[in-house]
């Protein structure tokens, strides 16, 4: 017997195992690298943490990813938002040191999940996310942000900025116009032509302050907070409790991002390498933070953006214009719901996709005590619900 050929998407410019030649090489993992710097490093400016360690620690746990779910899968990981608020709490009050044993305790739970995977399986994803949960969750993904790229295309502080409004349309419509109009490698790269002339504009209307590029150090190692070197490691119940149940919430986020990547590469990731490969991915990446200084770390939309645009899946190259990338992501759940001919007559379908973008888009996030579970956990979850104990049809259609 012949052993049947591996999967090739020839319909993308580079699918995920294709190799770029070095010129280009560079320049598509640069444009990945300016997607994903904006929120990975605010997390830990917001925090108190050393951006330097947060982007030390998304990149070795982006390559510790890429090795677990052995180079199938062309995923990002960076710093958390779901965990500033409990961090910021304990930087207050015991310091990083119960960061970081909170940080390792959330990757164990991720480890623990993917061993259960692996002893169930993972024939229930089908039959708990079909297209009419999908596709609505992934619109979620996309649209949830769209408030945030909208605040940080007009707002200087908390006063409006024309100037900020005119910087951003000009960079989104650039990059609209590199994306349709440029060919070759130059139309490989348009997110990263986009920012690149938007900091351009930026500088010439005044609103780029140098001052903190002055007075910066051209080269400085990350101090990185190792046990046992940086500090004594102690038990922290408090960090563990705090934040280990809020990796259920993230694991939600991953899930959908699985799905998004899903209908871009036309693979299906839950089965192969498995959701046990994935999950255990993301909890070593975070694992891995914990012990160098970094926050928690998971999957990126920003980047998943970038594939979708570009049609670049390689994950050779993975290493703004939110707008576009965010758009493109909701834009991706609404063709998974046309491709799936989900007949929104039915009062079935159409309740649960209400239920999942009103929820979602709208952030109803759920607050128990100390912990907030995201408007797109409390969607993913109820869709799910929703999905398993609605019937087919309403009574009254019968």
């Amino acid at each position: 017997m012949t052993k049947k050929a591996a999967f090739h998407n020839d319909e993308v410019v580079l699918d995920i195992h294709d190799r770029p030649k070095l010129g280009s090489w560079l320049g598509l993992s640069v444009q990945h690298l300016f997607s994903m710097f904006g929120s990975t490093v605010l997390v830990p400016i917001l925090v108190g943490l050393n951006p330097g360690i947060a982007l030390f620690s998304s990149g070795v746990g982006t390559l510790m990813y890429i090795l677990i779910t052995r180079g199938k899968i062309p995923a990002y990981m960076g710093s958390s938002f779901s965990f500033i608020v409990v961090m910021q709490s304990l930087m207050k009050t015991a310091g990083y040191p119960a960061i970081a044993q909170g940080t390792v305790a959330v990757g164990c739970v991720y480890l623990l999940v993917s061993l259960l995977v692996t002893l169930i399986g993972s024939d229930w994803i089908d039959k708990a996310l079909p297209p009419i949960v999908v596709g609505p969750i992934v619109m979620v993904i996309g649209l949830s942000l769209a408030g945030t790229a909208a605040k940080d295309a007009t707002m200087n502080g908390s006063s409006y900025d024309i100037k900020y409004f005119g910087v951003a349309m000009a960079t989104m419509l650039l990059t609209v116009i590199f994306n349709m109009y440029l060919r070759g490698f130059m139309s490989l790269v348009p997110i990263l032509l986009g920012i690149v002339c938007g900091y351009i504009i930026a500088v010439l209307v005044g609103i780029v302050d140098f001052s903190g590029v002055e007075k910066a150090q051209w080269f400085a190692m990350p101090a990185f907070q190792l046990p046992f070197i940086s500090y004594h490691p102690g038990i922290y119940w408090g960090a563990i409790l705090s934040m280990a149940p809020i990796a259920f919430v993230t694991m939600s986020e991953h899930m959908g991002h699985i799905m998004v990547l899903n209908k871009l590469t036309k693979r299906n990731f839950f089965k192969n390498p498995g959701l046990n490969h994935t999950l255990a991915g993301d909890g070593t990446a975070s694992i891995i933070a914990g012990f160098v200084g970094g926050p928690p770390v998971t999957s990126y939309g920003e980047n998943i953006g970038v594939l979708a645009i570009t049609r670049v899946h390689s994950i050779y190259v993975l290493g703004g214009v939110s707008f576009l990338l965010f758009g493109v992501i909701a834009s991706s759940g609404m063709r998974i719901l046309i491709d799936n001919k989900v007949d929104f007559n039915q009062k079935r379908n159409l309740m649960i996709a209400s239920a999942i973008l009103v929820i979602g888009i709208g952030n109803a996030y759920l607050q128990l005590g100390s912990f907030q579970f995201s408007g797109l956990a409390v969607a993913t979850v109820l869709g799910i619900v929703m999905n398993l104990v609605l019937p087919k049809t309403a009574v009254n259609e019968k």
